[in-house]
């Protein structure tokens, strides 16, 4: 901000934004340079492993496998569009980004969280066809028709992104150029703002929870169905099998939304920075490392998969 010369106030535009992340001495923050490398390493061995075996083994060829390849790719991405900065950032004193580059992190991320959030409502889906009608699944769930409902994911994740991006970064800041977070998001660039934010906030708030909410009855409506089928099965070990995959989804579903209710669909988030950070690194890091450890150890076929991969590889 500076003064013209006849003594009013000007917003002058940033350039660079400086990234706080957490407080601490040298030693806290190596503990956290540590741990965050040590889980995004994982995060990214993790998904990266998913998506290989998923797509050489053609057993895993099936919609439900080409929607976790998918989630396995977001997961691995949004990560990875937020923790090499925040990593490099903890060894460095200057912790700039510059505005451009704020914009862009938050883009992408905006843009992978929210495609996820779709994708989860769709694998449910999925399982409603492939459990409650059988016979038609395989039409329904044709190739194409799931290339179109992956895409569908992305259109409406792309959709939030430019709405969330374009009223936040048009906004004037002026009251600092510190953000109080490891990266971009929405409430800590809504406190440096010196206008009314009360439409930002109604935006963050309306469409993170349309959409939150939107998902979840999806989601929900979904497994009343499959419940209700499942207990209708006289085989014993086809129920256990059907509650595992779907029990594995309902994990990663129930860690995915309620993180993000958390974060951005309740009143008072925005003000709550020390508590979102911690949110943050649960649902930005922790997630992506838990994701597909729940979808392959509860799940055989991903494991006779492994097998099989590694064995090809260490046969003579």
């Amino acid at each position: 901000m500076s003064h013209n010369r006849n003594g009013t106030l000007s917003v002058v535009p940033l350039q660079e934004f400086v990234l706080d992340g957490f407080q601490g001495g040298l030693q806290t923050q190596a503990l956290l340079f540590a741990l965050f490398l040590a889980l995004y390493l994982a995060a990214v061995l993790g998904n990266l492993t998913m998506i290989v075996v998923i797509t050489l083994d053609a057993r895993l060829h099936s919609p439900m496998y080409f929607f976790l390849k998918n989630l396995s790719f977001l997961d691995l991405c949004y990560s990875s569009v937020i923790y090499p900065k925040a990593l490099g950032n903890i060894l460095s004193s200057a912790k700039v980004i510059s505005f451009g580059g704020c914009a862009t992190q938050f883009f992408f991320f905006s843009l992978m969280i929210t495609t996820e959030g779709f994708l989860l409502a769709v694998m449910a889906y999925d399982h409603f066809l492939a459990i409650c009608s059988p016979l038609h699944y395989p039409i329904t769930m044709c190739p194409s028709a799931c290339t179109r409902l992956v895409l569908g994911c992305y259109c409406g994740g792309c959709l939030n992104c430019i709405l969330q991006t374009s009223f936040t970064f048009s906004l004037p800041f002026c009251s600092s150029n510190h953000i109080d977070h490891f990266f971009c998001d929405v409430p800590p660039l809504l406190l440096l703002a010196c206008a009314d934010t009360a439409i930002n906030e109604l935006v963050l708030f309306g469409i993170c929870g349309l959409i939150i909410v939107g998902t979840t009855l999806g989601v929900l409506i979904s497994y009343a169905y499959i419940t209700v089928t499942i207990l209708r099965m006289r085989s014993g070990a086809g129920r256990h099998k059907l509650f595992s995959t779907c029990g594995s989804h309902m994990t990663a579903v129930s860690l995915f939304y309620g993180t993000l209710f958390v974060m951005y669909a309740q009143p008072g988030a925005v003000e709550s920075m020390e508590q979102g950070k911690v949110v943050s690194v649960f649902y930005t890091l922790v997630i992506p490392v838990l994701n597909p450890l729940i979808y392959s150890l509860r799940n055989k076929e991903v494991k006779e998969a492994l097998w099989r991969l590694g064995h090809k590889h260490t046969a003579p």
